[in-house]
């Protein structure tokens, strides 16, 4: 008899494919398979996806979709995760004070001080005046750098330049003293002329520090302790810049202020407990406690949370025909992170990195779902169509074919929109928890945080969660994340060279972005504490005997994210210590941390079979 255990997940479904010869013998596993999941989890819509990974499984053994005598189903309940990113700080600019972003090219190096002028005017200025010189893009870099030199030569104190265009090499390289010239300010006419201005451009590789630095603006700018206390913002939007301008005016601010953000009311069984988006991920988190065991969450109207709130209900609502109203949200995980946001008034696009919160969602249906889809299916397919079992029952049971695991037994199901924990005593029935957010929330904090494309358009954030760094340091030569190096015997892709790459599969892959390794290195490290982290131990707490990890012996980590490269070893850094056994199972000795449950859904059949509480 051929059976197939059909796992349908958040983000993969996975296929085990065995014969059991007769009723109670062990099954003889023949295949095994893995496709993207279609559709929302637990609706019809998954059907493309279950065709294609059992016609997968069925090819690898020599088989046809016909020759299959049952279908198992995990009995999940549908899960839907709905991400918001609230932004809670901004920097604003008024009166165009300040200039401050990290162009290709500035020009030259150091500091210089003194008034704006329009590089026209060069010729009447006095000598021995200390000026900034503006430069429109109606200026090309020879006029201008001859206009620079032509006044030097007068003895006009020249100490740096703004220019519209990307010619801040270009003039620099044509001047006989080394100036700050920054360059590609788009909107070069609203830089106040006749105002002092400071003009900074660090070496390559290297950071501002005079105007990243409150008390230097102050010793630049000669001001009082409280001026030195408005002009805090400005240091902190200018903080890890190459280059960057601040004017003094006498209307001028720049201010960081408090978006209002939103709140979210969390109703519990008992008790309901409203926490504001800007008091950030722990508050939230925090009320989320007191509010246990949550009945449902709703958002403040007219605000981002709010409209995420309200489409998770009516994403369900579309695809179950219930009312929105009746959808309740089960479980929600909140995250701080820093974002770049544009600065509002800025001059040249500047950016700044601003507060926010990142949130996850999750809501549960009910079982009739499962079972429309097990109908579907077998009208599809015209092939028997069963729900099998309680998907973290499965769990367990697939987990136990790795070699060294034995009951008593927790797991860590790190998928794709949830992070399900369940422990198996002896004697006991299983307990099981599901929490929102996992590997796609990660992936949304490193797309947000390094601001790089995202989703359809591009999937760098996921690779880069995906797999290790290095740069390219020479054409025959990588220096990995840890720091070790390895060289080559034939030289790299040119195009590779001085690039921060991914090491895949196929080789090394470069990254579109200008942040350098380590940067990029602690956000996708941190964005996996935030969630994968912080999620196990909540999920662990909650299903561990009284609450205490401590009481915990065997966890192991199943599921898509439990291929990470470093997620099992940070888990190990925090229950090592309690004298947990934890690691990445190996599912029937072969697999990895995949196919637990499809696995399980096949040994869960034989063992009713065996005890007559079966079909077979």
């Amino acid at each position: 008899m051929k059976i197939a255990g059909v796992d349908i997940g958040n983000s993969t479904t996975e296929v085990a494919l065995a014969d059991v010869a007769v009723a109670g013998a062990p099954p003889r596993f023949l295949a095994s398979s893995r496709v993207s999941t279609t559709g929302i989890k637990g609706t019809v819509a998954n059907i493309p996806g279950v065709r294609r990974a059992l016609e997968a499984a069925v090819e690898r053994a020599g088989l046809k979709i016909s020759d299959i005598d049952l279908v198992l189903l995990n009995e999940a309940t549908p899960v839907i995760g709905d991400i918001a990113m609230e932004t809670i700080t901004e920097t604003i600019i008024t009166e165009s004070s300040m200039i401050g972003h990290n162009p290709n090219s500035p020009g030259g190096l150091g500091i210089g001080v003194g008034e704006t002028v329009r590089v026209g005017d060069l010729d009447i200025v006095a000598p021995g005046r200390a000026v900034i010189v503006v430069i429109p893009r109606s200026h090309d870099f020879e006029r201008a750098a001859s206009a620079i030199g032509a006044a030097l030569g007068r003895g006009v104190d020249v100490q740096g330049a703004i220019v519209q265009g990307d010619d801040g090499v270009l003039i620099a390289n044509r001047l006989s003293k080394v100036l700050p010239i920054v360059d590609e300010v788009h909107l070069i006419d609203q830089v106040p002329l006749g105002m002092l201005a400071a003009v900074e451009v660090a070496d390559h590789g290297q950071s501002i520090q005079q105007l990243s630095n409150p008390y230097g603006i102050a010793t630049l700018f000669q001001l009082t302790s409280q001026e030195t206390a408005m002009i805090i913002p400005i240091a902190k939007a200018l903080i890890g810049l190459r280059s960057a301008v601040v004017v003094r005016t006498p209307a001028g601010d720049v201010q960081t202020r408090r978006i209002p953000a939103g709140s979210l009311r969390l109703i519990g069984q008992h008790r309901t407990v409203v926490a504001p988006m800007d008091g950030g991920a722990d508050a939230i988190m925090d009320a989320l406690a007191q509010a246990a065991p949550l009945q449902d969450v709703a958002g403040e109207p007219g605000t981002n949370v709010g409209g995420m709130v309200e489409r998770v209900r009516h994403t369900m609502s579309g695809v179950t025909g219930k009312p929105a109203n009746t959808i309740a949200i089960r479980d929600v995980l909140a995250v701080d992170c820093l974002v770049p946001q544009r600065v509002a008034g800025g001059l040249a696009q500047e950016f700044s990195m601003e507060n926010a919160v990142g949130l996850a969602a999750m809501v549960n249906t009910d079982k009739l779902l499962m079972e429309q889809l097990a109908s579907a299916l077998h009208r599809e397919i015209g092939v028997p169509v069963e729900l099998g079992g309680v998907e973290a029952n499965m769990a367990i049971l697939g987990t136990l074919t790795t070699p060294g695991i034995d009951v008593p037994l927790a797991i860590l199901d790190l998928g794709a929109g949830s992070t399900d924990a369940a422990i198996l005593q002896r004697g006991q029935p299983v307990r099981s928890m599901h929490l929102a957010g996992a590997g796609d929330m990660v992936t949304m904090l490193i797309q947000r945080e390094l601001d790089l494309p995202g989703a359809p358009e591009s999937d760098v954030a996921e690779q880069i969660k995906r797999h290790p760094l290095a740069k390219v340091e020479s054409l025959f030569h990588i220096r990995h994340e840890d720091n070790s190096v390895r060289f080559f015997k034939e030289p790299l892709d040119p195009s590779l060279f001085g690039r921060v790459a991914l090491i895949t599969r196929d080789g090394l892959t470069p990254i579109p972005t200008h942040h350098p390794i380590d940067r990029i290195r602690t956000v996708r490290r941190e964005a996996k504490r935030r969630v994968f982290v912080r999620n196990a131990l909540r999920a662990l707490s909650a299903v561990a005997p009284g609450g205490n990890i401590r009481a915990l012996q065997f966890v192991a980590v199943v599921g898509g994210s439990g291929l990470d490269f470093e997620v099992a070893r940070m888990l190990t850094d925090i229950l090592a210590p309690h004298g947990i056994v934890i690691g990445t199972a190996n599912i029937r000795g072969e697999l990895g941390p995949i196919n637990a449950v499809a696995t399980g859904l096949v040994l869960s059949w034989v063992e009713r079979a065996t005890t007559g509480g079966g079909n077979g």
